[in-house]
């Protein structure tokens, strides 16, 4: 009876928070669900949340079983179990229940793979950030005196006393006919805490078809705390062991001679990257930057945003007569580091973690930008505004063959974030190494337009009431988000003035401008898919004008260098790429969850693919030119860096 009493405890804790997760987030609702949405949401998640509870029954219930029954002198034994136990587990309920509403907010998901994501991050600078953002003595304070309440509603309920299982005076027909009862009602329970809220396999309700919504908001709040934990640990493992996906080297050697054009008559997979320049666009620039700004999100610069002036600079650098721009543009992945291993290496985010794998540090992958651009005659730097530490980068972009590494330990005592220096103190670090004696190559990262958005941007002239005024009536006192506009406004601006100061010093440079990732804040709580993850592509400098870019370009992060070596490389250079240029062939792009064109995008997971529109026009795509290309991308990008160069498909039995 204990355990029951456990297990229907549970279930309607985890119910009830499900309900106030729904209802303090009620803005990220989508205009199209209604209260046979929000039903169904309930419904299922309360079906997912029985083998939770079950779960999480089963954590004092054994131990207590074992203490009862070899134990039974000791009854002290068995009670400090269940309450003990039971108290621990509340605490760290109450603390992921709290945490998952700034959780969401962020990453408009439920617990996922950032979570492991952030383990391999800056541990100190997350805790300041927890601090000084999200009021972490606040919310802890809160979820603990939160774990204290239901402990004490549960410690209520394990000591009511269970009469109706022994009632005294009943005839003994009767109280065998209750014993049944109970064994049934046991057996019951017990099958829907194992099948999620169903009495067989078939019709089990699991973290990965528990999502039946077409609300992606109500799909997130079906999975309980644990759930998404759960959720999060599974597709981590599945990175980890990169059985996410599932080529056969016969499939990656046709996917490779698809996208090489020439024909599949190798197991090197190396002889499909090569590539030969066309021939130079421009002079050859003595300086070549790619700036990795930080949540550079492309959706400010949209003519439907042009209201809003938060993107000023950009967009005057965008209309200047030596500059062009593609607005259908991808990032690697959901967070930094897939930004930077897709420049640095030229591969895409395949369900590996690059800045942690051996093979990244034995030697520079074929692909990698820094030893090509060596070979034309530029020195190469990395220039990251943050510590050297963070997710390895110092040692992996000198491993992939950066001559030299700068990071925040490198600047002295500069203002900034946990995450590292201010923009105008890390651009202005890079003004002052760039030698004019010598050609040089820089990448460039920077951090302020990321949480916890502590620069002062009002004192450096962040017009907010103005764009207080251009916002909609419904978000002109949401202060957090006129905080992250700030925080756009300044990055935009101090990037703007560093391409000025660096053309006036060196006026034969070039410039490839790219947000790291987008999908960190929008106006609308629930934006179209473009407008969540599209990032800008803007390419500035000599010999550059408005046409260098294919009317119908489009790409990712990968389509970066390729893109450089065809401006600037002399015909019959030749270079290896995954990707390929914007200004020759390139009008598709592909990441980790989707693809883009110029004018749709889409998940490019489903078949056949469903493609949205950018714009108003209707989206029309290649459905099966789309499939070979993502599926192309994608097995190159994992066989090639775990397993090497050449195909053999015994490597491939351990997967």
């Amino acid at each position: 009876m204990k355990g029951l009493k456990v297990f229907f405890f549970y279930l309607a804790v985890l119910s009830l928070f499900r309900l106030i997760f729904m209802a303090g987030l009620h803005e990220y609702l989508g205009e199209d669900s209604g209260i046979s949405d929000i039903y169904v949401a309930l419904l299922r998640g309360t079906r997912l949340s029985m083998q939770t509870a079950g779960g999480l029954t089963l954590v004092s219930l054994v131990p207590a079983l074992a203490a009862h029954y070899l134990l039974p002198f000791w009854k002290k034994a068995e009670w400090g179990l269940w309450l003990s136990l039971n108290g621990l587990l509340l605490t760290a309920l109450s603390i992921l229940f709290v945490a998952v509403f700034p959780y969401y907010r962020l990453f408009h998901a439920n617990y996922n793979q950032m979570v492991f994501n952030g383990v391999n991050d800056d541990i100190e600078a997350l805790f300041w950030t927890f601090v000084q953002q999200y009021n972490l003595p606040v919310r802890l304070t809160g979820a603990l005196l939160l774990a204290y309440a239901l402990y004490r509603v549960l410690k209520w309920l394990l000591e009511t006393r269970e009469e109706l299982i022994q009632p005294q005076g009943w005839p003994l027909p009767l109280r065998y006919l209750l014993r049944t009862a109970y064994l049934g009602l046991l057996y019951l329970v017990s099958l829907l805490g194992i099948f999620g809220g169903s009495l067989g396999w078939q019709t089990a309700v699991d973290w990965e078809n528990a999502g039946v919504t077409k609300d992606e908001f109500l799909n997130e709040a079906i999975l309980d705390s644990p759930q998404a934990i759960y959720r999060a640990y599974e597709l981590n493992r599945r990175m980890l062991a990169c059985n996410g996906l599932n080529f056969t080297t016969e499939d990656i050697r046709l996917l490779a001679a698809y996208i090489s054009g020439r024909p599949a008559d190798s197991d090197n997979l190396d002889d499909y990257l090569h590539r030969k320049a066309q021939g130079a666009t421009v002079a050859k620039p003595r300086q070549v930057f790619v700036i990795l700004s930080e949540s550079l999100a492309n959706w400010p610069l949209l003519p439907e945003y042009d209201y809003l002036p938060v993107a000023p600079d950009l967009r005057a650098l965008m209309k200047q007569e030596d500059a062009d721009y593609c607005p259908a543009f991808l990032p690697n992945g959901a967070s930094t580091v897939s930004a930077v291993t897709g420049v640095v290496t030229g591969f895409a985010d395949a369900n590996l973690y690059l800045t942690t794998m051996p093979e990244s540090f034995a030697d520079p992958y074929p692909t990698a930008a820094a030893p090509q651009m060596e070979k034309m005659g530029y020195e190469t730097n990395f220039w990251y505004a943050g510590p050297a530490t963070w997710e390895r980068i110092g040692a992996f972009t000198k491993a992939q063959g950066f001559s030299h590494f700068y990071s925040r330990g490198d600047f002295g005592e500069v203002p900034g974030s946990v995450w590292g220096c201010e923009d105008e103190c890390l651009y202005a670090k890079v003004l002052e190494g760039v030698a004019s004696d010598k050609p040089s190559f820089h990448v460039i990262l920077n951090a302020s337009n990321h949480s916890p958005y502590d620069v002062d941007v009002e004192a450096k002239g962040f017009p907010k009431e103005k764009v207080r005024e251009a916002l909609p009536e419904n978000l002109s006192q949401d202060e957090e988000l006129l905080r992250e506009l700030g925080h756009y406004w300044y990055a935009q601006r101090e990037l703007a003035k560093f391409v000025k100061e660096v053309k006036e010093k060196f006026p034969d440079s070039l410039f490839i401008i790219v947000g790291d990732h987008g999908d960190r804040y929008n106006l609308e709580k629930q934006p179209k898919t473009y407008e969540r993850y599209g990032i800008p592509f803007i390419v500035v400098g000599k010999g550059i004008h408005k046409g260098t870019l294919l009317k119908d370009s489009a790409g990712s992060q990968i389509d970066i260098m390729p893109t450089i070596y065809e401006l600037i490389a002399p015909g019959g250079f030749e270079y290896m790429a995954l990707g390929s240029s914007l200004t020759t062939t390139n009008n598709r792009g592909v990441n980790y969850g989707f693809f883009i064109t110029r004018n749709a995008i889409g998940k490019a997971d489903t078949v056949p693919l469903v493609p949205e529109p950018l714009v108003d026009s209707q989206p029309q795509i290649d459905d099966q030119a789309m499939q070979d290309y993502c599926n192309a991308i994608r097995a190159i990008s994992w066989y090639r860096p775990k397993y090497g160069a050449i195909l053999d498909e015994e490597k491939l039995k351990d997967r």
